[in-house]
This record gives C-alpha cells, structure tokens and sequence, in this order.
C-alpha cells in the first residue's frame, strides 16, 4: 500500500497487483444520511443519483456508455457517513475511468428540470424498499432503536423530503462538501502508484480544499424493548438488537466473531435450532453494524405471522443461553477459521481489496497488511469473547421491532 496527499488535502490510496490485468478505482465523499438533519433527509443519495445526469463535458448517456462500451463498470452509493462513486475497468482504460470519476463528481452540471425527474426515480426506489419487508423493517427498527439520532434516518429519505428539495440545496451541498478535505481517492489493480498520482493531480489538484464535513455526534441513548409495526403480509420480520461501542473499540473484533458463532451460517447456534431443528424460518441470521460514533449487534428472522412468538421466543432463549454460558472454545476457533477464510477469499477480488484499502482511512485506522489483520482475529481470547456476550447479548436488554400482520 502507498498512500500520497494532494495539496488540497485528498487522501490518494493505491496498491499495486501486477497479477491481474483489471483496476479497480472508487471516490469517497464525507458525506452521509447521518450528516443530514431530518428536513434534509436524503439529500446525501438524491445527490448521489444527479452526478449521473450529466456534466458540461457529458450527458448522461455519455456517461453511461463511457466504461461500458469498454465493457467496464460504474456505480455509486451512499451509506450512513459516506458517498462513494466506483469504476472497475481494464488496466489500459484507467485514464478513462479517471477522467469520468473526475468529471461526474467534480462538474455535476445540477440542473433543476434533472431534479424533478430524479426525484421521482428516488420515490420508485422508496416504493420498493417497502415492498420489500425484509429491507423495510431494518429502516423501521433503525428509527426507533437510534431514539432520534441520525443513523436511524432512512439513506433514501422520505416521500415529503424528496418532494421539498429545490435544486440549490444540492448547490450548496456539492459546493461544501466536495471538497479536497473530505475526498479520498482509493486504486487497487495493475498500476504504478506515482503514475495514478500523476493523474489524479491533473484531474482532482483544482479542487478547493474547502472545510471537513462536521463531526457526527455521539447518540445519546437507544432503547430497549419491543414494538410492531402492523402490515398486511405472508411473513412477519423481525429484527433484534443491542447498541455497541463504534467501530474504533478493540470490542469489535469479539462481536464479530461472536456473529459468526450466533448466526453467522448454516452451523451456526440460530441457523440450526430456529430453521433446522424447529423449522420456524427459512432465513435467520445474525448482523453488526459499526459506525464512527455506535453500532448495534443483532438478528434477523422472516416467518409465518402464526409462528413468529415461538420464533422471537427460541431466539431469545438463545440470547439467554449465549448472555449466561457464552461460546465454547471449539465455536471460538471455528468462528475465527470463517472469518480468516472470508478475509483471504476476498482478497481475490481487486473490489473487495479496494473497500479494505480504503476502510483504513475511513475510519482513521492505520493501514494494516492482511497478515495483521489476520493476527488480530487470531488474538482475541475466549474471555474477551464471553465478556462481550455477557455486555451485550442479554435478551432482557434487547431490542425488537415486528413488521407484519396483526
């Protein structure tokens, strides 16, 4: 890994993989739906879809067939903190890449009749969000459990926001947020670090440096407990959690690894008693989501409304039994194996090295090579593990949401 900063203060992260003849390239703005306030609800992503619109070098079109007329690819999307916009191409069409990157992040031409259309291809992507039940109740959970903090709020924002925006809103955020400060570039693939610093000069060195996007504040609280949310449907989803440190506590290896064990695949403790042994589910599955600021550790499952008590109640009785005994010493190390396994399978992707690449640097860790990282799956202990049950999986400190018929 090589790592340069421009003068304007973008962050340039490249490492080289001469074995493959593919580059994978991406930008990262800091910016997110966690920056937004609730009257400025999905503007991080409705932003996102008007860089694609056109530029003054660009149509939409253009832009479009530019990589997949070389039959490479580009795609974008927005998470809690972040924007990032993506290009996977040919070695020898990087300058391509590169150059249309720059363009659509730089020189979005933002105009107001693009709003209006975009606006309504955004409210098709909220209808089918909530078509899809098992998509929709993580955001119903999410704005409950978060208690009035941003990361509950919907990336995709709302009907009403979307409806209000005016298209000096996406002005001013592209003119304060887009700037040198609150850019990292990241390239992994078969490239010469100086010569994608060259590039990227030339391309991204008129940027303003401008000001860092403002610090996401701390939640103040979550809540524990249970709520439904009643919709005609064939399955009823519930989805269960408990708050955690944020990405930056050591904890997070343990939780991790503790997600595996719980119900991280078909051996797992959910997946064998909840679908195998009790058949109240075809999918059942535990998750952790880790942010600057907090996280949450929790489960999904869908199943018939008649049996989603008996569900919830297995689940928890699993909770309870994991919060009281923690894992055995023989989960600890199978845990540690898929985990291990993923990360070098992985490794195979130039995409999936590009998001390790740049992660680092996202969440303002130090670089480290896969060895280390390996290392510190390898060094968490049994009592480390057990301890983070005990904090986190008790079932009477949980929360759950159900959506679902009455």
């Amino acid at each position: 890994m090589r790592e340069a900063v421009l003068d304007n203060g973008i962050r340039v992260l490249t490492e080289r993989r001469p074995d493959v003849r593919s580059v994978a390239v991406g930008v990262w703005i800091a910016q997110g739906s966690a920056h937004e306030t609730p009257e400025s609800g999905g503007v991080s992503h409705l932003m996102e879809h008007l860089v694609f619109k056109g530029t003054g070098r660009r149509t939409a079109h253009e832009i479009a067939l530019s990589l997949e007329s070389l039959g490479g690819s580009l795609d974008a999307y927005t998470t809690r903190e972040h924007t990032s916009y993506q290009a996977h191409v040919l070695d020898e069409h990087l300058p391509v890449a590169l150059d249309v990157l720059a363009d659509l992040v730089l020189h979005p031409r933002l105009d107001a009749s693009d709003l209006e259309l975009e606006k309504d291809v955004v409210i098709e992507e909220i209808a089918g969000v909530e078509d899809t039940p098992d998509d929709m109740v993580f955001d119903l959970h999410g704005a409950k459990f978060w208690n009035g903090h941003a990361y509950g709020q919907p990336i995709l924002g709302t009907r009403e926001t979307v409806r209000a925006f005016e298209i000096d809103d996406f002005r001013s955020l592209h003119s304060d947020r887009y700037q040198g400060r609150n850019i990292v570039l990241g390239c992994v693939g078969n490239i010469e670090h100086d010569d994608v610093v060259s590039q990227l000069m030339e391309l991204f060195g008129g940027v303003g440096a401008g000001c860092t996007s403002p610090e996401i504040e701390e939640p103040a609280d979550t809540i524990s407990g249970r709520n439904s949310v009643v919709r005609d449907a064939a399955q009823a989803h519930l989805v269960i959690s408990h708050a955690t440190p944020s990405f930056a506590d050591p904890v997070r290896n343990a939780l991790i690894l503790i997600s595996g064990a719980f119900g991280g695949g078909m051996s797992s403790r959910l997946f064998q008693r909840i679908r195998e042994e009790l058949a109240l589910a075809y999918s059942v599955y535990a998750f952790q989501s880790f942010y600057s600021k907090a996280g949450m550790a929790g489960v999904y499952v869908g199943t018939r409304p008649e049996a989603s008590e008996k569900a919830l109640e297995g689940i928890l009785f699993e909770y309870g039994k994991l919060c009281e005994h923690g894992v055995t010493g023989e989960e600890l190390e199978q845990a540690k194996g898929h985990a291990k396994g993923r990360s070098i399978l992985a490794m195979e992707s130039t995409g999936a090295r590009l998001l390790r690449l740049v992660g680092f640097t996202l969440r303002g860790e130090p670089y480290r090579d896969l060895d280390e990282s390996l290392a510190r799956i390898e060094a968490v202990t049994l009592d480390e593990v057990n301890s983070a049950c005990q904090r986190f999986y008790n079932p009477a400190d949980q929360y759950t949401l159900t959506l679902g018929p009455a």
